[in-house]
């Protein structure tokens, strides 16, 4: 009975290892790797203009501080703080009474100077008749010493007779020598009253002006500041440590500042070398500018009016400007803001999204699919982007099939089954053109407004301080302390 169970025990541990070993002789087949799913483009072939991004700073055209020419109690104020005024509006009035005394004090001098130089005058008419008579009276003497010398000869006169008409003759001559000393006083003293009375009319016209200062206007428009000093205090005038009353700053039009880098700078003035855009300082290229809460695109537009003349030495950056309107009032000196400017003239470009974009070390890359969606590393050199993409400068024509999204599970020469996406340019909100503003467009500004011509037609350097208020300028620190180098 124990033997039957033993037996069959022998044949299933034998079977069981037939059927192992006949397993490893023959594996099972595995079913071929499935395709890796990806999303792929094809690059924007477009017409763009490169447009340069820096950060600038709004500056007010015009900045002045308002302080009065003299000196006086401030009677009262004549502007709300942070209000919008122009030219020419009435900000202070100070203690008159002086200067009005002082005005009729000037005016009494001038009608004395003026009764003096009338009296100065009449007293040279009568001298010159004087001399007048004298040259008379000297003449009829020479007749009567001529007759009587022709007398003498005929002893028709006596020698006393004759002695008195020499005596007569210089007499005569004598008394015109006086008359015409006379003149030469009486027109010295014209002159001395004639002086006195122009000096006389200065003081009026100084008193009138000084008159005049008691009431301070504004000397340029613009957005009035906090007052620096009230009403009844006693403020100087006249200099630059005169009080300070309040400041201006105009708004429209308005300008900002940024800083070019070196390269950018040299990249530029090649460009224009080569005639790919226009001078940069002969001609003005249009600029947008936007806001720090200003997401979508450059809302406002403006002109590149300025680049400094030299290059700074401690930044190794070149000064630019921008020239725009704000009727609105919109953009305040001291915002920052970012600036474009053109970068190149207009051409064909190859665009894809950054998305597509991969890095090894420093080489930047992409996967390009054959016919067969076989996966190929392309190498790429890309730019800077525009219309929402990046600028690939190197590497693919624009005809490519690329590997979109699904980059981290692909590797060269791997299949992949690709869904096809499109990749649309935005719109950046700047134009496709960086052709130069025409000149009839210019916007103008103080500081740029020309010269006038002198009396003698030469239009030299004219300093062209606003009147009205006493103006200190400023120049900014760092270009007042630099020690800088020109390109």
């Amino acid at each position: 009975m124990s033997a039957i169970p033993r037996i069959s025990v022998q044949r299933i541990v034998a079977s069981g290892l037939l059927g192992l070993i006949a397993g490893c002789s023959k594996p099972p087949e595995v079913p071929p790797p499935q395709p890796i799913a990806v999303t792929a483009t094809r690059p924007v072939r477009t017409s763009i203009v490169e447009w340069d991004e820096y950060v600038g700073r709004i500056d007010a055209i015009e900045e002045v501080e308002v302080r009065a020419r003299v000196s006086g109690h401030l009677e009262s104020t004549h502007f709300v703080e942070g209000q919008i005024v122009q030219e020419g509006d009435l900000l202070a009035i100070l203690d008159q009474r002086p200067f009005r005394i002082a005005v009729e004090l000037a005016e009494a001098d001038l009608e004395g100077a003026e009764a003096r130089a009338h009296e100065a005058r009449a007293q040279l008419v009568q001298a010159e008749a004087e001399v007048r008579s004298a040259e008379s009276q000297q003449e009829l003497a020479t007749k009567n010493l001529e007759r009587g010398r022709r007398l003498v000869v005929s002893n028709a006169v006596t020698q006393e007779q004759m002695d008195v008409r020499e005596s007569g003759f210089k007499q005569a001559v004598a008394d015109l020598d006086v008359k015409a000393a006379r003149v030469a006083l009486a027109k010295s003293a014209v002159v001395t009253a004639e002086a006195d009375n122009r000096a006389a009319q200065a003081r009026l016209a100084a008193s009138r002006l000084n008159l005049e200062y008691t009431e301070v206007r504004a000397p340029v428009s613009g957005r009035v500041g906090a007052r620096a000093v009230t009403d009844g205090n006693l403020i100087s005038g006249g200099s630059e440590q005169a009080t300070l009353l309040t400041t201006i700053v105009s708004l429209d039009p308005i300008h900002v500042d940024f800083d070019a880098d070196e390269q950018s700078y040299l990249r530029y003035m090649r460009l224009s070398d080569s005639g790919a855009i226009a001078s940069i300082r002969e001609s003005r290229l249009p600029a947008y500018v936007r806001l720090a809460d200003e997401h979508k695109g450059f809302p406002h537009s403006g002109q590149l009016d300025f680049l400094d003349n030299r290059m700074n030495r401690r930044t190794a950056t070149m000064r630019g400007r921008v020239i725009l309107t704000n009727p609105d009032f919109q953009l305040t000196p001291g915002l920052f803001g970012k600036v474009r400017i053109p970068g190149s003239a207009r051409y064909d470009a190859i665009l894809i999204p950054d998305s597509a974009i991969a890095t090894d070390q420093s080489e930047k890359y992409v996967y390009v699919l054959d016919d067969n969606d076989t996966v190929q590393r392309r190498k790429i050199a890309i730019g800077k982007r525009a219309q929402g993409l990046r600028i690939v400068r190197e590497g693919l024509t624009g005809e490519e099939q690329i590997v979109l999204r699904g980059l981290q599970r692909v590797q060269p020469g791997a299949v992949v089954k690709a869904t096809v996406e499109d990749t649309v340019a935005l719109d950046d909100g700047l134009p496709m053109d960086a052709r130069p503003v025409p000149r009839d467009q210019w916007l103008q500004s103080y500081r740029s407004k020309p010269a006038p011509e002198t009396g003698d037609g030469d239009n030299g350097p004219v300093a062209t301080v606003p009147t009205g208020a006493l103006v200190t300028g400023q120049l900014p620190a760092d270009v007042a302390t630099e020690n800088e180098v020109t390109p």
